[in-house]
């Protein structure tokens, strides 16, 4: 072999194994890059399995306890065992007086549009105070107004207990000094009302309850919607599929190479 034809050969094997590494490198990176989709698409589907049997639980939950006969809301001695899976949605009823000048309006969206909670607390008949959601109404105005004409009267309501809801919502944050409120926040609310000692929870009065011009009570959500297994099987579908895309890429890439 001249020394001529002994360098060309020389050339091509290094011409040769560098497609060699190329390939590989490539097919590493396919391999990696199709591994971490799958299993982010199906971590995602696992999570909505997981929020199904959590939705199932908390529909029959719900279910077991608004149709309950109503118990007395729980007292002092009972608040540190408050808690969303023991007892919210739980029936509750209390006797007191509602101190209207202390209410509070929370943003809400319901079956009648966009509004406000109207949030005011109760004292008990034993000095203690309980958060009460008394209902929705439409406007600011007819909120204020409603506070005006009001007396502290004795009063007796049954409605849902219901568990704080602190910050605010997903997009806005709670504003206490321009008295904006997103969510039901027992904690801060008591603090923008001057009362430090309220229940950790709050009560949902119920439809029927309610004065007759007042605001109206017993929108509580009781129905949910729940199409987390569509969701997990949509996951767990595009899961497969990356891995069809990954056996197809390789087929062609062999194909190529043939």
């Amino acid at each position: 072999m001249s020394p001529a034809d002994h360098g060309n050969q020389v050339t091509a094997q290094a011409v040769t194994g560098s497609g060699d590494h190329s390939r590989q490198s490539a097919s590493l990176w396919l391999v990696i890059c199709t591994g971490v989709v799958f299993v982010i698409l199906f971590s995602l589907g696992c999570w909505q399995v997981y929020r199904w049997q959590w939705k199932l639980d908390l529909i029959q939950r719900v279910e077991s306890r608004v149709h309950q006969t109503a118990v007395a809301a729980p007292d002092r001695a009972g608040w540190p065992a408050v808690s969303r899976d023991q007892s919210e949605y739980l029936h509750v009823n209390l006797q007191g007086q509602l101190q209207y000048a202390r209410s509070l309006p929370v943003v809400a969206s319901t079956i009648h549009g966009s509004g406000y909670w109207v949030m005011t607390p109760l004292i008990r008949n034993n000095g203690e105070r309980i958060l009460i959601n008394r209902g929705f109404v439409k406007n600011m105005a007819a909120f204020d107004a409603e506070l005006k004409k009001r007396d502290e009267q004795p009063v007796s309501i049954t409605g849902l207990l219901r568990i704080s809801e602190p910050g605010g919502s997903v997009l806005r944050k709670n504003d206490p000094d321009a008295r904006r409120w997103y969510s039901r926040d027992v904690k801060a609310m008591g603090q923008a009302m001057g009362l430090a000692d309220l229940a950790p929870y709050f009560v949902d009065q119920e439809a029927g309850t309610e004065v007759s011009d007042g605001p109206v009570a017993g929108l509580t959500m009781i129905r949910f919607q729940n199409s987390h297994v569509v969701y997990a099987l949509t996951w767990f579908t595009l899961a497969a599929l990356s891995l069809v895309g990954y056996r197809l890429i390789r087929r062609h890439r062999r194909d190529d190479r043939d």
